[in-house]
């Protein structure tokens, strides 16, 4: 945990000018953003530019998520799920005293994502959903499970809305344990799965998080389990219609945060979109069937040619449907706007 000393010690007055020891930099504190067990968060200005900045006691802390915000920028280019990072410096209040550490990032401006929703209406849930799941499955695929998801941390910029994540102290390297949870979004409290970072943890506060949008004060924890999350999505009609995705990542049973995305996708055309890079299913009876595609002709092999051009169509189809939704949810958006 923080000591908390740091916040008691350090309750910074607006107008405190931060400089930075190796940098040279300085940062004027605007106001406390929130704190937490890893630090406190100030809003700050540089060069009448607003920034966040996030100081801390723990080094290790700092540089971890410092390392997490470096390997954002390599991997997602400037729309990044998290905040871009800054400047990182020590700054030494007294001559000779100890110096503590901190860092600079972007300053994310929006709502949080349960109040943009209750603002705009829920039917931008499921857009807003699909975004959050494309920028895990890059995440992911870079070696990091993002841990501690949950709507408190999801801020919606724009216009148009785009969802992005304003801490990221709970992002851990797969394989090890999770190192920031908070309960209701953690598989570990509702006895549905280990706190192992691997991606199927991070999908499972996905799919909790969408709950959480149709149950804005959430709900308690009475039998726990499957049971009682499946009756909570089965009393909602926005929940009712993506009831097997939901289940299936509460479950465990996606690896991939593309997975999901294209099952929930199915629902909204009612149609199947192919995705083939999905592994065939192995039936009872040992023959491999592939769910999603007709199976070709006998004796004839899919060429690599034909395959990017199904994944090719496949890929413009999911284009188009979510840039249809998203023309139509940001007129309605516009509109509302200028009432």
């Amino acid at each position: 945990m923080m000591n908390h000393t740091l916040k008691n010690q350090y309750n910074l007055r607006p107008g405190t000018i931060i400089t930075g020891k190796w940098h040279g930099n300085n940062y004027t504190i605007v106001k406390e953003l929130g704190y937490g067990a890893n630090g406190v968060v100030y809003l700050a200005k540089h060069k009448n530019t607003q920034v966040a900045l996030k100081m801390s006691d723990n080094g290790m802390s700092i540089t971890s998520e410092v390392n997490v915000l470096k390997s954002f920028a390599k991997v997602q280019g400037p729309q990044t799920l998290g905040p871009s990072l800054l400047d990182v410096d020590d700054w030494r209040i007294l001559q000779g005293g100890p110096a503590i550490s901190f860092y600079v990032m972007e300053y994310i401006q929006g709502p949080d994502l349960l109040s943009f929703l209750h603002k705009k209406g829920k039917s931008w849930a499921i857009v807003l959903f699909l975004q959050l799941l494309s920028d895990l499955e890059v995440l992911h695929e870079n070696g990091w499970v993002f841990g501690d998801l949950k709507p408190e941390n999801l801020i919606v910029t724009g216009p148009p809305p785009r969802i992005r994540c304003i801490d990221v102290g709970g992002t851990t390297m797969q394989g090890r344990a999770i190192k920031e949870f908070t309960e209701f979004y953690d598989r570990g409290y509702w006895g549905l799965g280990s706190r192992k970072a691997e991606p199927s943890y991070d999908l499972f506060s996905a799919a909790m998080i969408m709950i959480n949008s149709a149950y804005p004060n959430r709900f308690k924890k009475t039998t726990g389990g499957i049971s009682q999350i499946r009756e909570a999505i089965r009393q909602k009609p926005e929940l009712l219609k993506f009831e097997k995705a939901l289940v299936k990542a509460l479950q465990g049973h996606y690896s991939h945060a593309k997975q999901m995305r294209v099952d929930l996708l199915n629902v909204m055309v009612d149609k199947p979109i192919l995705d083939p890079s999905l592994p065939p299913k192995r039936t009872d009876s040992g023959t491999t069937v592939n769910s999603q595609k007709k199976v070709p002709q006998a004796g004839r092999q899919m060429t690599r040619q034909t395959y990017r051009k199904k994944k090719k169509k496949s890929g413009w189809t999911e284009f188009f449907i979510i840039a249809m939704v998203l023309g139509i949810l940001y007129a309605l958006y516009t509109f509302n706007k200028l009432l």
